[in-house]
């Protein structure tokens, strides 16, 4: 399972695009090395880039999911007398093919592609699905005239029909660079110059979409229009008109744009948001430097870098969406030939001597600037061959020897640096090509000592700093290497047989400087460039580029995450590892040893056994000050001290009472809870307090926990991971969970596991499920599934997919209650909503006034409470902002262009759309926070998912491969390839191709895939087998009348579905012979999720759940009576709750 990664892409003198990951070492060739490019600009999933023959040029990730679009038109006719529907329409009718409105004419050999990128999936085809019911064969729907009112049913006054029309076209031109089609023969027009991408960011723009702008050979600024996921190409160049000739331009993954003048200054767009991504105006902002002007610009997120004609970095201070503009520049030590900002405003440079590429260190949202400038000394993958050269080493004797020594990076200090020496950059050795020292001081004569003295004095120039000391430097490198050098020379090995050939020594010098301090400890032997054979042979190339460009516009640097650009992957390392303990050698040794201790601790006390124990038990004590919410009246909180006593006994086995002493009338008096008892330790939700509940089986049916604060989050994460590890301890529960737990996820994202009991599903003496005992495993997701298999994945409220790795704990769970592997650092990003109301009136029109009985202004989804900017707080401390208060245009129920929905009053049905009888409006306000936590998950990339779906059960072996379907946040379907159960991630996904979006997938324990469209359809996949794993086509299942589903989960032989308004339905008649079955059957209603077992066994989570006293909503069920011939059972047992949001049960097949 491999780390997500990103690209940074750059352009070397010869023209050819290299890549480079963030989680490699190498770069390595863009495929299509005959094209070769003066620049690019590159994006999360594209690159686009200007070839040496001034067109542009893009380059689109292949990925699992196709890019598809949907072509449609509509098929009209109207009834007559004589020969009933037919194609002649009325005068005043719409045309015979058009769209969805009738104006536009389009018949089926109109649509033609866009490019030759493109390709046609399939002929042209009737969709039978209408809003979520099928059609009679031949997908007519019937309405009493253009237009109206359309149904699936044939009325006496159906007077006209139509159908849909659908064919679907993909785009092919992927992992290649695909030639943008000229808009028009006009030779310089669309010849460019320049390129930037960005803007996929823009405050709630449609997700996909990209701004492109480019700068014509004439200084024109050009923008493409209609640049999304589904149109990766655009359509159109628009020009933008400017102030004057424009040089060079940046668009950043939000709102900034700048670019450079010809003239030397910097106009910046401003106005730019969601519907108006060409922005509105220029500004213009001057030069930094008096008499140099502005040669290059970058912009990230919320910073702007330039560099100026004497080849300074400058950083602009105060830039935002809401000033573009900036307020001042900062002078920023070092220089450079350009600069590129990345997606969290990490910055690269390339050198202005060596023209080495720079990674600028330190670069926080505290610290925009940085500290350093740290080369990037990576080699290309060509390199990776020359890793012989460290055995021929060894034979000539020098392998331990002080001849061969590790070179430290080069690092250019920055601006916030005192003093410190540049470090010396690792090269890349291949000691085959380079000849020893003794021959060439005796091949060379005196004159060897001269071409020393000018390789030192070219590396003592520091690119980057000024020229001053030059001289001292190239001297004082002189007289250590020629010391060292000698001390080379007079210690020749005779053993040594190795057929060396000469290096051209000039090439030295394209190599970065080297300060003093380092020098003096470092050979000529490593100090020299080495080659491969054939390695200059291609443009001239060397061990170390020189680079023209550079865009970091797809590259994400993590503050935290280790990268490997900054050490050479040399043949002596990897030789090394050649030579280093492999894993099966390591855990055959840890066996041995184990076994070893063992049998010497079993020695030693078979001499003791027959003494008593001098201490039958001990017991351990802590105590702490809490608060502690009273249940009775007056409910509120009060100051209480707890006390943890935790004894072992004589067996050896521990358990644990909590002790509550509080105050009640001047009277002392206590609560104790045996932890043995205790049922779970959640944290709860609470903005004024830092408060968790326990849980017991009584306190469980009464829904009425005891609930405890503690004044600081931290101490809380104390008490909660002690009191987890002790009701394990207390239960006996250690270690990851098993293959048949049942996992559930609270409304705040906490992970929760239960080992299920035999009994909780054995019949005639169940288990009550208010009695399953729940553990926390660190992490944060909003859904989980798994299999009997071991085989754990879930999604995070951003949709980012995660797998299981086999641990336990993480998160605030740490010491002997977490495991010391596979915990990985996992973050997630939702947002938080809010809504503006407003009500009409006949003076002022719309306005924040509303009447007495209104809702508040500024409130919730519901209007009961009130929610403004200021007031609307963050989950808990552990989350943090990473985004401003935005307006959401993505509201279910559409809007208008300013985000408003209009109905008739509150609460009512919205509409994206005014009309006369709406007499109030809303729109809803969005702001993204982020968590940052441990826990035993690894990213899944890099398709985001919606749903997820893992077959239950198998009787396969270990090594054959688990089914597992996914929807992804587009409504793609998908199948996961090669996820066993020792690499349960899998390898690639599958597309399945389907006529609509999905929402939700499941697949049952033989094979038997369910899914429910965006329009609450429910549909079958036909032939789907561990063969066959895609299956071959959908079949349309209807759906209960006049009910549109959101949810479906198959298990052994039942399928159950979930409606939009919570009711719960069976599907009756399924047989092996017949897996579509026959009718829907009610079962339940007030049911949020749903989960239905190997065993056919069904959990849910409930909406409305009576407690003590009151609602309780989120609480686990379980359908208690469900044999094979009473599949829908019973009743309900109410478990754990509430606050629950997900539970899966598809791995309890005990």
């Amino acid at each position: 399972m491999a780390m997500p990664s990103s690209l940074l892409w750059a352009v070397d003198n010869f023209g050819r695009v290299y890549t480079l990951s963030t989680v490699g070492q190498y770069w390595e060739l863009c495929k299509d090395p005959q094209l070769k490019f003066k620049r690019v600009s590159a994006a999360k999933q594209c690159c686009w880039g200007i070839a040496c023959d001034d067109e542009v040029y893009t380059y689109v990730f292949s990925g699992d999911v196709p890019i598809r679009n949907q072509e449609e038109t509509y098929e009209n006719q109207r009834w007559n007398p004589v020969g009933g529907f037919c194609e002649k329409l009325l005068p005043s009718d719409r045309w015979q093919w058009s769209d969805v409105s009738g104006l536009k004419h389009q018949q089926l050999d109109e649509f033609t592609l866009p490019s030759p990128h493109w390709e046609w999936e399939s002929d042209w085809y009737v969709d039978e699905n209408f809003e979520g019911e099928p059609t009679e064969k031949g997908g007519w729907t019937y309405a009493l005239d253009f237009p109206s009112t359309y149904t699936t049913d044939k009325k006496w006054n159906s007077y006209v029909r139509r159908r849909r029309w659908i064919r679907y076209r993909r785009y092919k031109s992927r992992d290649v660079w695909a030639k943008i089609i000229p808009d028009c023969y006009d030779v310089l027009q669309n010849c460019f110059n320049d390129i930037s991408v960005g803007g996929w960011e823009i405050t709630d723009e449609p997700l996909g979409h990209l701004s492109v702008w480019a700068v014509s050979l004439r200084g024109k600024v050009c923008y493409r229009e209609n640049v999304c996921h589904h149109n990766p190409e655009g359509s159109t160049w628009s020009f933008i008109t400017t102030p004057s000739e424009v040089v060079q331009i940046s668009c950043g993954p939000c709102d900034l744009l700048w670019a450079t003048l010809l003239e030397g200054q910097a106009i910046v767009r401003e106005g730019i948001d969601r519907n108006n991504p060409q922005g509105i105006s220029w500004s213009i902002v001057e030069s930094p430097s008096f008499g140099n002007g502005i040669m290059h610009v970058s912009v990230g997120v919320d910073v702007v870098w330039c560099v100026t004609e004497d080849r300074k970095v400058w950083f602009r201070r105060g830039v935002n969406s809401h000033n573009p503009c900036g307020t001042s520049w900062i002078e920023m030590v070092g220089e450079m030939m350009m600069v590129t900002v990345g997606l969290n405003n990490q910055v690269w440079g390339i050198g202005r001597n060596d023209r080495a590429i720079y990674f600028r260190e330190g670069v926080t949202p505290s610290e925009l600037t940085g500290k350093t400038w740290k080369e990037i000394v990576s080699g290309r993958e060509s390199d990776k061959s020359q890793t012989g050269s460290s055995t021929s080493l060894v034979s000539a004797g020098c392998f331990f020897t002080d001849d061969i020594q590790n070179q430290t990076n080069a690092v250019i200090q920055g601006d916030t640096d005192t003093s410190s020496d540049t470090e010396l950059p690792s090269v890349p050795m291949n000691l085959a090509n380079t000849p020893p020292m003794g021959a060439a001081a005796s091949s060379s004569g005196n004159g060897t000592g001269n071409q020393t003295a000018e390789i030192h004095a070219s590396f003592a120039v520091d690119p980057l700093d000024s020229d001053q000391g030059e001289t001292t430097v190239a001297s004082t490198s002189n007289e250590k290497a020629n010391l060292e050098m000698h001390k080379s020379s007079t210690n020749p090995n005779p053993s040594a047989e190795l057929h060396w050939t000469n290096v051209d020594l000039k090439e030295a010098q394209k190599h970065p400087v080297l300060s003093t301090s380092t020098f003096a400890e470092t050979p000529i032997l490593s100090s020299l460039g080495m080659f491969s054979e054939g390695a200059e042979e291609q443009d001239g190339a060397d061990e170390h580029p020189q680079w023209a460009w550079v865009s970091g516009g797809g590259c994400l640097v993590h503050l935290h995450s280790p990268l490997k650009w900054f050490t050479v992957p040399s043949g002596l390392s990897s030789f090394m590892q050649s030579l280093s303990i492999t894993p099966a050698q390591t855990a055959a040794w840890r066996k041995q040893i184990f076994q070893q201790l063992c049998g010497r601790i079993k020695r030693e006390l078979e001499n003791f056994e027959h003494y008593e124990q001098a201490i039958e038990q001990s017991v351990w004590v802590k105590t702490g000050t809490l608060q502690w919410w009273r249940n009775w009246k007056p409910y509120k909180w009060m100051d209480v001290r707890v006390t943890l006593e935790q004894f072992t006994g004589s067996d050896g086995m521990r358990d644990s009472i909590l002790f509550i002493y509080y105050m009640h009338q001047e009277e002392k008096k206590y609560i104790h809870i045996f932890l043995n008892e205790v049922t779970v330790v959640v944290e709860v939700l609470d903005e004024g307090k830092h408060s968790f509940a326990l849980y017991t089986p009584e306190r469980t049916e009464q829904r009425w926990p005891i609930r405890l604060a503690a004044s600081t989050e931290q101490e809380m994460h104390d008490w909660l991971s002690l009191l987890n590890m002790s009701c394990c301890e207390s239960r006996r529960i250690q270690g990851p969970p098993s293959h048949h737990a049942i996992w559930s996820v609270t409304c705040k994202g906490d992970i929760f596991v239960s080992e299920p009991s035999p009994e909780l599903e054995a019949r005639p003496h169940l288990m009550p499920c208010d009695q399953m005992f729940w553990r926390q495993v660190g992490g944060h997701l909003q859904l989980i599934e798994c299999n009997n298999r071991g085989v754990v994945w879930g999604i995070g409220d951003d949709h980012t997919a995660w797998v299981y790795t086999g641990g336990y704990g993480g998160g605030f769970i740490q010491g002997l209650g977490s495991s010391a592997d596979n915990i990985y650092t996992q973050s997630d990003v939702k947002c938080l909503y809010i809504y503006e109301n407003q009500r009409w009136n006949p003076v002022t029109g719309y306005s924040s006034r509303g009447l007495p009985t209104d809702r508040y202004m500024w409130s919730d989804a519901s209007g009961r409470q009130e929610c403004t900017k200021n007031n609307t707080k963050l989950p808990s401390p552990q989350w943090s902002w990473v985004s401003d208060w935005y307006i959401d245009f993505n509201t279910p129920g559409g809007t208008d262009e300013e985000g408003w929905q209009y109905a008739a009053d509150f609460p009512a049905s919205y509409h994206g759309y005014k009309s006369m009888k709406d007499f109030v409006r809303r729109r809803r306000w969005a702001r993204k926070c982020k968590i940052v936590t441990t826990g035993p998950w690894l990213e899944v990339p890099p398709v985001t998912l919606w749903d997820i779906s893992i077959i239950p059960s198998s009787d396969a072996d270990d090594e054959e491969a688990v089914a597992l379907w996914a929807i992804s946040d587009k409504g793609d379907v998908l199948c996961r390839l090669g996820v066993t159960q020792q690499n349960p991630s899998g390898t690639s996904w599958l597309h399945v191709g389907a006529d609509q979006p999905f929402i939700s997938i499941s697949i049952g324990a033989f094979y038997q895939v369910w899914g429910i469209a965006r329009d609450g359809s429910a549909f079958y996949r036909g032939s789907v087998s561990s063969k066959k794993p895609a299956g071959d086509s959908w079949y349309h299942i209807p759906s209960p009348r006049k009910r549109k589903l959101k949810q479906v989960s198959v298990g052994r032989m039942s399928v159950f579905v979930l409606d939009i308004n919570g009711n719960l339905w069976y599907r009756e008649g399924i047989t092996p012979d017949y897996p579509q079955g026959s009718t829907w059957d009610y079962v339940s209603n007030n049911i949020c999720k749903i989960s239905v077992g190997p065993l056919d066994q069904v959990w849910v989570i409930a909406d409305k759940v009576q407690g003590r006293h009151s609602l309780s909503r989120g609480t686990v069920c379980h359908r208690t009576g469900v044999q094979p011939m009473r599949p829908k059972g019973l009743t309900w047992d109410y478990g754990i709750g509430g606050g629950w949001e997900h539970i899966t049960v598809r791995g309890n097949a005990a």
